[in-house]
């Protein structure tokens, strides 16, 4: 064997020996690592060595077709989590100082049962029936397409008819609860098992929320733009809509009594006849109030964070910062600027400057 085949195995065998340290074979059930992997190492790996639970690597292995989405539908959740929380004291940190594969993505906020908890199962399950969904639709997959259901139909009279590609999302959410949900019975303690149902129950609100907010896209057909005919499918709404309903959710989200007997119900005693809605998003424990670093638990504090001086609101300095107050320096900011076009043939700018107030918690 030449010098140039032994340097390429070689470096074969460190990108192989990488690629396994980035998702160890041991690793538990943490399909959310897909979400900030690099672009076509799960693929490279195949998903014997992807850190996935054994039922989740049987499913991959049946439709390795279907790994792309599933990254995608994780980096949509997390994408999506990050955005929402950007500015309150829990903004979503995810915990990429770990070897990968070898805890939870958002550390303790993933088991601590609380409304994060809630959120980040919700938000990474709707995550994945986007995905999966816009996939099928894009004709990736032979076993999905559009949703031939809406084929036919319409309204005559009405002067409008379905065509065109529906999102068959039913497809999607069918995927995600295969792929997600984790049956109760095989579970041991009563605390895993309320946990482990409240975590089942907003993987699914999170599935209905891309439902509910499915919406009608129609075409016009006719003489000179007359539109006396319509050409309708369902389309999903974006990710960020479907994240704004999320937080929503997530504001109004219910407490559940950590007993459950026959089903999950409101922790409130005043509460506990009213029926819990299968798209509400359910906590057992309260929330830490995030303020404090606690390297115990992964919560990092808001101690250095950028803060608004002038909003009321989550990211406001006061609330931000947990009434500690904050610190004010000054940025230099130099660009180009009042930009012109010389003849013939160079631009010719001005060098701007500005100054601008930072403020970070104390």
């Amino acid at each position: 064997m030449d010098r140039a085949a032994l340097l390429g195995l070689s470096r074969l065998c460190a990108l192989w020996a990488a690629l396994l340290a980035l998702f160890p074979c041991g690793a538990q059930g943490n399909w959310m690592w897909l979400g900030i992997a690099s672009f076509g190492v799960p693929e490279k790996l195949g998903c014997a060595n992807l850190p996935l639970n054994s039922r989740q690597k049987e499913l991959c292995k049946k439709k390795p077709y279907l790994l792309p989405s599933i990254g995608e539908g994780a980096r949509l959740g997390i994408q999506e989590c990050r955005s929402q929380f950007r500015h309150e004291r829990w903004n979503c940190l995810v915990t990429a100082a770990a070897p990968p594969g070898t805890s939870p993505l958002f550390g303790y906020e993933l088991s601590s049962g609380t409304k994060e908890t809630a959120f980040i199962y919700a938000v990474m399950a709707a995550g994945l029936v986007h995905s999966v969904t816009r996939s099928c639709s894009a004709g990736n997959m032979t076993e999905c397409s559009c949703d031939t259901t809406l084929q036919n139909g319409g309204s005559a009279s009405e002067g409008w008819h379905w065509g065109g590609c529906s999102d068959d999302v039913q497809y999607g959410m069918w995927f995600s609860r295969k792929f997600l949900d984790f049956p109760i019975r095989n579970t041991t303690g009563k605390e895993s098992k309320v946990l482990l149902a409240m975590n089942l129950h907003n993987n699914e609100a999170g599935r209905q929320a891309v439902a509910k907010l499915m919406s009608v896209d129609c075409r016009c057909h006719g003489v000179s733009g007359s539109c006396a005919v319509k050409t309708c499918w369902k389309t999903m709404s974006s990710f960020e809509k479907i994240g704004h309903l999320l937080k929503d959710k997530y504001e109004n989200s219910v407490q559940i009594s950590d007993k459950i007997k026959r089903k999950m119900r409101r922790r409130d005693k005043d509460q506990k006849k009213i029926p819990i809605r299968k798209d509400d998003l359910l906590y057992v424990n309260k929330s830490p109030n995030y303020c404090v670093e606690d390297k115990k638990l992964g919560i990092p504090g808001t101690q250095g964070r950028e803060c608004n001086r002038t909003s009321e609101g989550a990211d406001g300095c006061n609330l931000l910062c947990c009434g500690r107050g904050y610190n004010t320096h000054v940025v230099r900011h130099v660009e180009r600027c009042e930009c012109k076009f010389i003849w013939c043939c160079y631009v010719r700018c001005r060098r701007c400057e500005s100054m601008t107030d930072v403020h970070t918690c104390k």
